[in-house]
């Protein structure tokens, strides 16, 4: 989904551009002499393929806007002597590429006063090159300022769409890294409550029993006894933290995701067992619910999705899922594949257009 919004983006810039350097080439057409025409081509190409580079860039998060900034400042002031002269005074050709250095300004940077500046300089340089070829200066500053602002809006908005759709992606990912951290948060917590005690105990008859080992070796024996009782205990008590952490209350889990799923941008309809499960059963579906929603959250671009439980069957269903084959060496579902067959259920996973579909029967 995300790299067909940037291509869709990458279109509607590159078109709204296009047809403001249609009319610097309509100059071309009225200029009677060939040299300044092959000057006048080869300043509005370059032009033409510095801004690409900058377009490109502004949708591209990972590549370094730095280099194409300098490129199109370059290409730029070149294009006024070779194209500034062109067709003068019939047609007003650099005042065109003049609209589109302004409409390109908040492409070039996202603070306020530097974009201003580039728009005002453009203006100017348009105002200059009248001054130059011996024309009137407000023509070109009303097609320069005119075209800028047109261009400006159409091309602006689909920026700013853009950047809110990768806003979105990086909260979503955000969202799936602090629901893990809260997790595992909440399990040293759970270990440090039932360990703690346990520790200080075992540390303390430790120490005691090595001070009684020559001076009363019975009470020595005792306290090593007791001790082994303590670290037994504490790692019945560990044991059954782990236990109770891997199985999670599935109607709390449904629950849990939801409002997951929800806080991140996804639509979730769940529909919950009519009746109360088996506990393994439950147990078994909790798990595979738990690994589904972290791959929706971290693989995919879901705006919606749906989790029904059906007696001992299971469905998840989500779109984003784009057109890639689900992996069947997945070490998450390939892990849950074996933990299932060991108690006679099974994982089916598929893909249908950019819709996911996975299916727990038990």
């Amino acid at each position: 989904m995300l790299r067909w919004a940037r291509l869709a983006t990458l279109a509607t810039l590159g078109m709204t551009v296009l047809t403001s350097l249609v009319m610097p080439g309509v100059g071309l057409l009225r200029e009677p002499d060939p040299l300044p025409v092959v000057l006048g081509a080869l300043g509005i190409v370059l032009f033409a393929a510095a801004l690409a580079g900058v377009l490109y860039a502004a949708v591209t998060p990972s590549v370094d806007p730095g280099v194409r900034r300098r490129v199109f400042a370059a290409a730029t002031m070149a294009s006024i002597p070779l194209a500034g002269p062109l067709a003068v005074p019939d047609w007003q050709t650099w005042a065109w590429i003049g609209g589109s250095v302004f409409a390109t300004a908040p492409m070039l940077t996202t603070r306020r006063w530097p974009a201003l500046a580039v728009m005002a300089a453009a203006t100017a340089a348009s105002a200059g090159v009248a001054l130059w070829a011996g024309d009137q200066v407000r023509p070109y500053v009303a097609i320069t300022v005119i075209l800028g602002l047109s261009t400006l809006t159409i091309s602006g908005l689909q920026v700013w769409l853009w950047n809110l759709l990768i806003e979105a992606q990086e909260g979503r990912a955000a969202q799936a890294r602090l629901a893990a951290v809260e997790e595992r948060l909440r399990f040293a917590r759970d270990v440090h409550d039932v360990l703690g005690h346990d520790l200080s105990v075992i540390a303390l008859k430790a120490e005691l029993a090595e001070r009684l080992v020559s001076l009363a070796p019975d009470k020595a024996a005792q306290e090593a006894a007791d001790l082994r009782r303590v670290a037994a205990d504490a790692l019945t008590n560990l044991r059954a933290a782990v236990h109770g952490y891997r199985e999670v209350d599935l109607a709390a889990q449904l629950t849990a995701v939801a409002q997951v799923l929800r806080s991140s941008g996804v639509r979730c309809t769940v529909t919950g067992p009519d009746r109360e499960l088996p506990r393994e059963v439950a147990v078994q579906l909790a798990t595979v619910l738990r690994e589904a929603t972290t791959n929706i959250l971290r693989h995919s671009t879901a705006g919606w999705c749906e989790i029904a439980i059906s007696g001992t069957r299971m469905t998840v269903t989500n779109d984003g899922a784009g057109q890639a084959a689900p992996d069947r060496h997945s070490s998450g579902l390939h892990g849950l594949r074996e933990r299932l067959a060991e108690v006679g259920g099974a994982l089916r996973t598929s893909v249908e257009g950019d819709v996911f579909h996975l299916e727990v029967t038990l």
